[in-house]
């Protein structure tokens, strides 16, 4: 890397999600924080609130949303909401992914699993990473010579994380470096992209043996599977 990085853009992944029934909630509307994920929302506000970011913005969606609002109170900034850095899109929103119901079970939707690499059941990764970059760089120009936060979620972060580190797409979700409220930072040098950083503020809240399950906490189907 040559010459120091001047800009950070944060990529915080939410907190945890009320899903008691683990459904794969997707795009849909009526998910909140769970009360976990309320104090994750808050944890992030004590741990990064004294930084100098002057920037803050977040998917439309209701989770990403209650876990930016106690960092804009600490920062005292708006959040602009950003439809670009929204969950992807999958064809298995609305099945329940949880013990006993699993709805990767029903032959009727192996059709959709044909391909890992595009992915055959949802958004193409490539368009995931062109929409998230295109809002970060957004918000990079907004915090200039500081630091930014853009609230989005697992699999939106995660694939921007690949491309930015010229990886492939083709993973295992249950691999993911991409804890409940963590944060992926990316380091620009002026307009480029120099550095990829990985932290979680919150995860000591995170239950240990949720952080290798193939489901978030609290029985939350992950919002991307399969």
């Amino acid at each position: 890397m040559t010459g120091t990085p001047d800009t950070i853009v944060h990529l915080l992944r939410h907190g945890e999600v009320h899903n008691p029934d683990g459904v794969l909630y997707g795009r849909r509307d009526g998910f909140h924080l769970s009360d976990l994920g309320h104090r994750m929302a808050e944890r992030i506000a004590e741990q990064i609130g004294h930084r100098d970011i002057v920037h803050l913005r977040s998917s439309p969606l209701e989770r990403a949303q209650e876990t930016g609002r106690p960092l804009a109170r600490a920062l005292g900034l708006d959040i602009v909401t950003d439809e670009r850095v929204i969950e992807s899109t999958n064809v298995f929103e609305g099945e329940q992914f949880g013990p006993g119901r699993n709805a990767l079970k029903k032959p009727s939707t192996w059709r959709h699993l044909w391909n890992p690499f595009k992915p055959s059941w949802g958004e193409p990764y490539k368009e995931v990473v062109a929409r998230m970059m295109s809002a970060v760089h957004d918000a990079r120009r907004e915090a200039q010579g500081h630091e930014a936060v853009v609230v989005s979620h697992q699999l939106p972060i995660w694939t921007t994380r690949l491309a930015a580190e010229g990886r492939s797409f083709l993973h295992d979700p249950r691999k993911r470096q991409c804890t409940l409220c963590s944060l992926t930072s990316l380091h620009f040098v002026g307009e480029r992209l120099a550095q990829v950083s990985y932290s979680e503020p919150a995860g000591d809240l995170i239950p240990t043996g949720d952080r290798s399950a193939p489901f978030s906490a609290g029985g939350a189907a992950e919002e991307d599977r399969p």
